[in-house]
């Protein structure tokens, strides 16, 4: 393909992740209320509206995430589509593997975010208040909140698989990944501390599953590296 013919087949590929979002953005609307109602059964408080338009980023916000999760495979199997022309048949097969991983890796990542490192985070600035304030939570804040503590969680956690297919590409390799370790474990300790609240525990929750994660990209990096080489040389042998 020319450079022409290269920029129109990303453009489709776009075009076609994006009517796929839209499509599971409307369905997704349709089941908005339900989905509120399993979020915010077990709040031991009442969430409040100022407005209508509180009511509608509500509806959006959830219809989104749910969107997203959803249109992960559609655009990875788009990026796949994008990236065959370039692959062997052994790389295509290995990495179309990749796309329901994306899929599942997200979807961990946001259960991690919700389950795990949100009550934390809530409980400890309950606990600052203590009698001092009245508890008072408008909707659009609370989730908003909360889309701050999960669906950054879900692309953090798919690093792994990223660094996988990159590897596969040739774009990236194990060797450089371990040049960079303390550079990436600086911006990770950053970014857990600024996402999480100033106390220790909770830095600790939120920094060491992103260190394992980076570790793990390293491993299984390492490990499509080494397979890719050990195929070469059979190659050359044959």
């Amino acid at each position: 393909m020319n450079v022409v013919q290269h920029i129109e087949e990303l453009r489709k590929s776009i075009i076609i992740t994006l009517v796929a979002f839209l499509l599971f953005l409307a369905l997704a609307f349709i089941y908005v209320q339900d989905i509120y109602h399993v979020i915010v059964e077990d709040l031991p408080f009442k969430l409040a509206v100022l407005g209508p338009s509180d009511i509608l980023f509500v509806y959006l916000m959830i219809a989104s995430v749910v969107a997203i999760t959803v249109t992960i495979p559609v655009a990875a199997h788009q990026a796949w589509l994008f990236v065959r022309p370039a692959l062997t048949p052994k790389e295509r097969k290995v990495t179309i593997a990749y796309i329901p991983a994306l899929f599942i890796l997200f979807v961990l990542g946001i259960s991690f975010g919700y389950y795990i490192l949100f009550p934390l985070v809530l409980k400890f600035l309950m606990s600052l208040s203590n009698d001092m304030f009245t508890t008072f939570f408008t909707t659009e804040k609370y989730f908003r909140f909360l889309l701050h503590m999960t669906l950054p969680f879900g692309f953090l956690f798919e690093l792994p698989v990223v660094i996988m297919f990159l590897t596969s590409l040739g774009i990236i390799n194990p060797y450089r990944l371990q040049k960079m370790r303390k550079y990436a474990y600086f911006i990770l300790i950053v970014v857990s501390i600024l996402i999480t609240p100033p106390d220790f525990l909770s830095d600790i929750v939120v920094i060491i599953p992103l260190l394992l994660l980076y570790e793990s990209s390293i491993s299984l990096s390492k490990f499509v590296y080494k397979r890719q080489h050990k195929d070469k040389e059979g190659n050359k042998e044959a």
